[in-house]
C-alpha cells in the first residue's frame, strides 16, 4: 500500500473508531501508531511514542492552558461573575430583553479572564436562567442566549482554544490571542443588536420590563466590574505590549486573579482545591486529546499526505476563495457531528498548511477557525454548550427546548462570520501594532 493510501485508510478508519464510541485520543493514538508502522517502520514508529509525549507535556508553551483554566474557575467561584451580571441587568433593566443582553455582555466581560466556553455556559446557567425564567422570559430562547454567549470565550482573549491553535501550526500564540479582541467585540455587538430585533420579531421571547433602578445604584453596580478590568489588563495588556509571553501571561493572570479573591475574601480552602482539581483535570484531557493529534499529523507528514492534497488542489485550477468557502462549509457540518477541541486537533494540521498555501494570512485564518470552533459548540446534535446549559439547568430546560433556542444565535454567528470573512482588516488590525 502507497503512503497517500495509507494516510486515507487511516483517516476512515479514525472516524469509524470514533462513530463506535471509542474517545478521540485513543482512536486517533490507536490509528497513528498502526499507520507510522506500515508507512515507515517500526522504528520511526517506536521513536515517535517515546518522545512525543514528554515533549508535549513538558512544552512550555502548553503552560498558559492550566494557567487560562485556572483562572477562569478561580473568577468564577469567587462571585465576580453574578456582580458583573448583576450591573449589567441593573443598567438594561428598562430595556425589552434586557436580561438577554446582560447575559451577553456579562459573557464578554467574563470571557476576559475566562478561556473555556464549558465553564461560561455552565456559570451564566446557574445565575441566569433562574431570574429569566421568574421574570417569564421564553426558556428556550434563555438557554439558547446563554449557551451561544458562553461561546464569546472561545474568542476573546484569552482562550484555551487559540493557544491549542498556534501550538498546532507554530503560529504566534501573541498576535492570535490578540487578533480575537476586535473580533470579540464584534460579536458581542451582533448579539446585542440581534436580541434587540429577535425580541420584536418574538414578543414572547422576553416579556415588556417595569423594573427600574436609582441611577446611584446602578453607578455603584459599577465599583464590582474592577476585578475583571484589572485581570483583564494584567493578561492582554502583557501580551500585546510585549512584557509577558502568552504561556506567562497565563500564570500572571492565574495568580492575578488569585490575589484579587483574596482581596475580596471570596476565597476558601475548599473552593481554592476544587478549582486547582477541575483546572488539572481538564488540563489532563486536553494533553491526551492533543498529544494524540500531534501523532495524526506526524503520520500525515510522513506519508506525504498534504503534499498531495495540496497538488490536487493546484491541479483543479479553482478559485482560491472557492476552495476556503468549501472548507468553511466542511466545518460547519462537522462542528454539528465532533467536540470543537478534537475537530481542531484532527483537522488543523491537515487545512492550515492548505489554507496557507493559497495565499491566506495564517493569523486571519485562525481567527476564522476560532469562530467555526465557537459555532461548533452551539449547533445541534453535538454542541458541547447545548449539554452544558441543559444538564446545569437542573430541569428549568429540556435538552429540546435548547436546541430550538440557540437557533437564532447561530444565524448571529454566521453574520459575524460573514464580515469576518468580508473584512479581513477587523482581525489584522490590533496586532500589527503589538511590541515585542
Amino acid at each position: 500500500m502507497d503512503p497517500f493510501t495509507i494516510a486515507c485508510v487511516s483517516i476512515v478508519v479514525m472516524l469509524l473508531l470514533m462513530a463506535i464510541g471509542l474517545p478521540v485520543a485513543v482512536a486517533m493514538i490507536a490509528v497513528s501508531a498502526v499507520g507510522m508502522y506500515a508507512a515507515a517502520g517500526s522504528g520511526f514508529m517506536m521513536t515517535t511514542f517515546r518522545t512525543l509525549p514528554f515533549a508535549t507535556a513538558s512544552s512550555y508553551t502548553f503552560a498558559a492552558i492550566p494557567m487560562f483554566v485556572a483562572m477562569g474557575v478561580i473568577a468564577g467561584a469567587s462571585g465576580i461573575i453574578s456582580d458583573i451580571y448583576r450591573s449589567a441587568d441593573m443598567w438594561l433593566a428598562r430595556v425589552r430583553g434586557g436580561l438577554f443582553m446582560a447575559t451577553t455582555l456579562a459573557s464578554a466581560g467574563f470571557g476576559a479572564i475566562n478561556g473555556s466556553t464549558i465553564v461560561g455556559a455552565a456559570l451564566f446557567t446557574r445565575i441566569a436562567l433562574p431570574e429569566m425564567v421568574k421574570l417569564g422570559y421564553d426558556r428556550a430562547a434563555s438557554a439558547g442566549c446563554i449557551a451561544a454567549a458562553g461561546t464569546f470565550a472561545a474568542m476573546i482573549p484569552p482562550s484555551i482554544t487559540m493557544v491549542l491553535y498556534g501550538v498546532l501550526t507554530n503560529e504566534s500564540i501573541g498576535q492570535i490571542l490578540i487578533a480575537g479582541i476586535l473580533p470579540g467585540l464584534l460579536t458581542a455587538a451582533v448579539y446585542l443588536v440581534g436580541i434587540g430585533i429577535f425580541v420584536r420579531i418574538w414578543p414572547d421571547w422576553a416579556p415588556p420590563s417595569d423594573r427600574r433602578f436609582p441611577l446611584g445604584q446602578r453607578i455603584r453596580s459599577l465599583s464590582t466590574v474592577w476585578p475583571i478590568a484589572v485581570i483583564a489588563f494584567i493578561v492582554v495588556g502583557g501580551i500585546y505590549s510585549g512584557l509577558v509571553s502568552p504561556s506567562a501571561a497565563g500564570a500572571v493572570g492565574a495568580v492575578g486573579a488569585l490575589v484579587v479573591v483574596l482581596l475580596m475574601r471570596r476565597m476558601t480552602t475548599q473552593t481554592l482545591v476544587q478549582g486547582m482539581s477541575e483546572a488539572a483535570t481538564t488540563t489532563a484531557v486536553m494533553f491526551f486529546i492533543v498529544i494524540g493529534g500531534l501523532a495524526f499529523s506526524r503520520l500525515l507528514l510522513v506519508t506525504g499526505f498534504v503534499g498531495d492534497i495540496l497538488s490536487g488542489i493546484e491541479t483543479l485550477a479553482l478559485p482560491a476563495w472557492v476552495l476556503f468557502l468549501a472548507l468553511v462549509a466542511v466545518y460547519l457540518v462537522l462542528g454539528m457531528l465532533m467536540d470543537p477541541i478534537s475537530m481542531m486537533v484532527m483537522t488543523v494540521p491537515i487545512v492550515h498548511p492548505i489554507v496557507t498555501g493559497l495565499g491566506y494570512d495564517p493569523i486571519w485564518f485562525a481567527i476564522i477557525m476560532v469562530k467555526l470552533i465557537e459555532l461548533s459548540c452551539i449547533t445541534p446534535p453535538v454542541g458541547l454548550n447545548l449539554f452544558v446549559v441543559a444538564g446545569a439547568g437542573k430541569g428549568l430546560v429540556t435538552t429540546q427546548q435548547v436546541y430550538k433556542g440557540v437557533i437564532p444565535f447561530v444565524i448571529l454567528e454566521l453574520i459575524t462570520l460573514g464580515l469576518l470573512i468580508a473584512f479581513p482588516q477587523i482581525t489584522l488590525w490590533l496586532p500589527q501594532f503589538m511590541m515585542g
